[in-house]
C-alpha cells in the first residue's frame, strides 16, 4: 500500500519510527536486547567483565595523575589535536608509547575506535585491497566499510586464505587487517605467518593490539612486540589506552612516515576533539608503572589460566587463554543472558557476548582476568559461575 505525503503529515509524525518497535520486538524475541547498567562508586561486586587487566583504573597513582592534569590543563582538550587539543602531555605520551612498545612513532587518538577507523581509512582507498580476518573488531570492520577499498574476508586465522587473497588481488596496494588477541575467545593471531604472507606479496599488515598491550609480550609490550615485528617498515599497530592502562584513548604506532600521513589525512584525528589531558596523564602514568612493575602482565596471565582450568574441571566449554580473556560457551543467547544475570545477582559481574557481537554466532560468558585478583576472589568467581549455571538451564559436560 502506498501512503501519500498528505497522510504521512496528517499523522503528526507519530508513526515515523514504528519500524523501530518492530525491530525491537524481534530482538527481544531472539534474546538480543541490551541494557545500560550504571555502576556505583561503592559497588562490592567482583568485576570479571571490565578490560582493566592490570588493575590500574583505580590505582591511586593513575587516578591521581588524571586529577592533577585536570587541575593543570582543564577538564577537556578544548579542540582537535591540530588546533588546541594537543598538550605537552599528548606529545610525552606518544613518545613513551613508541619507546615502550619499540615502535618508531606513535599518534594518540580520542579512542581506540577512532584510531582503528583513522588507520584503516587513511591507509587504503579505491586503489587498495583489504584482506580482513573474519573475527576482527567492529571498529576495524567499520574502517573497511568506509575505506572504499576492495574487501575480502578471510576465515579466522587462516593464513593460507589470506595469502591466496593477496596473490589474486586486483589492486596494486593491499593491507591485511587483524586483531592480535581476539576479544571474544582471547585467541591470538598468527602474526609472524601473516607478516610473511604480506612480505611475499608486497602488502602491509595492520594489527589491533588492544587486548595484547599490557598482557602479552616482554613486560607487557604487546603481541606485535612479542612477534618481533613492531619495528617492521610494513607493520602498523593500533592500541587502546582504556584496557591494560586503565585510562581512555587510542593510538597508532608505526613508521614515522605512516604517522605523518595519518596527521595529514586521518579524518578521525583531524576532525575529532583531542583526548582529554586527564586521560593522557593517566595513560602515561600507567605505562611508567608497567615499566616499574613488570610482574603485572604475568600475574594477569596466571589468573586467566587459573580461571580457565578450574571452569574446565567443572565441565564447561572454556577457551584456553593466550592473554587475559576467558570465554565460557552457553547454549543460547537467552541462557547466556540469564546466566550472566544470575552471576550478577550473586555479586560477580561477567560479560555476556551474544550475536551480533560474536562473529561465529555462539553466545558466551566473557571473563576478564585482572592482575589484582586474589586467590579468594578467583575461588568465589568459579563457585558463583558454577552455581549460577543450573538455574539458567546451562549444564556442564561432566557426567
Amino acid at each position: 500500500m502506498t501512503v501519500s505525503t498528505t497522510e504521512a503529515v496528517s499523522s503528526g509524525g507519530e508513526s515515523t519510527f514504528d519500524w523501530i518497535d518492530v525491530r525491537s520486538e524481534a530482538r527481544s524475541k531472539a534474546g538480543l536486547t541490551r541494557r545500560v547498567r550504571p555502576r556505583t562508586a561503592d559497588s562490592t561486586d567482583l568485576d570479571l567483565a571490565s578490560n582493566d587487566y592490570l588493575g590500574l583504573a583505580r590505582d591511586k597513582r593513575v587516578a591521581g595523575a588524571a586529577a592533577a592534569a585536570t587541575l593543570k590543563w582543564g577538564a577537556g582538550s578544548t579542540g582537535s589535536r591540530l588546533v588546541t587539543g594537543s598538550t605537552e602531555l599528548h606529545n610525552e605520551l606518544e613518545y613513551e608509547l613508541a619507546n615502550f612498545c619499540g615502535a618508531q612513532s606513535a599518534l594518540v587518538f580520542s579512542s581506540g575506535y577512532m584510531a582503528n577507523l583513522g588507520a584503516v581509512t587513511a591507509l587504503t582507498g579505491p586503489g587498495t585491497a583489504i584482506v580482513a580476518d573474519q573475527h576482527i573488531h567492529a571498529s576495524l570492520i567499520d574502517g573497511t566499510r568506509l575505506s572504499k577499498a576492495d574487501v575480502v574476508v578471510a576465515d579466522h586465522c587462516d593464513v593460507g586464505k589470506v595469502r591466496h587473497a593477496l596473490e589474486t588481488r586486483g589492486k596494486r596496494r593491499a593491507i591485511v587487517v587483524t586483531d592480535s588477541v581476539f576479544s571474544v575467545d582471547g585467541d591470538i593471531a598468527p602474526l609472524n605467518e601473516l607478516h610473511e604472507a604480506c612480505r611475499a606479496t608486497g602488502a602491509a599488515l595492520v594489527v589491533d593490539d588492544a587486548h595484547g598491550l599490557g598482557v602479552v609480550g616482554p613486560g607487557g609490550r604487546g603481541a606485535v612486540a612479542e612477534a618481533g615485528i613492531i619495528k617492521a617498515p610494513d607493520v602498523v599497530t593500533t592500541l587502546t589506552l582504556s584496557k591494560s592502562l586503565g585510562a581512555m584513548g587510542g593510538a597508532v604506532l608505526g613508521p614515522s612516515r605512516v604517522i605523518r600521513h595519518l596527521i595529514d589525512t586521518a579524518r578521525t584525528f583531524i576532525f575529532d576533539t583531542g583526548l582529554a589531558p586527564s586521560s593522557a596523564a593517566a595513560a602515561l602514568t600507567a605505562i611508567r608503572i608497567l615499566r616499574e612493575e613488570p610482574d603485572r602482565p604475568e600475574r594477569a596471565l596466571t589468573v586467566a589460566h587459573d580461571l580457565s582450568n578450574r571452569l574446565k574441571e567443572a565441565g564447561f566449554q572454556v577457551s584456553t587463554p593466550t592473554a587475559a580473556v576467558v570465554s565460557v560457551r552457553a547454549p543460547s543467547p537467552e541462557q547466556a543472558f540469564q546466566w550472566a544475570e544470575n552471576c550478577r545477582a550473586s555479586g560477580v559481574v561477567v560479560g555476556c557476548f551474544r550475536p551480533p557481537s560474536v562473529p561465529d554466532g555462539v553466545s558466551r560468558l566473557r571473563l576478564t582476568a585482572r592482575a589484582d585478583l586474589t586467590e579468594a576472589e578467583i575461588e568465589r568467581a568459579v563457585r558463583v559461575i558454577r552455581e549460577s549455571a543450573a538455574s539458567a538451564g546451562v549444564g556442564s559436560r561432566r557426567p
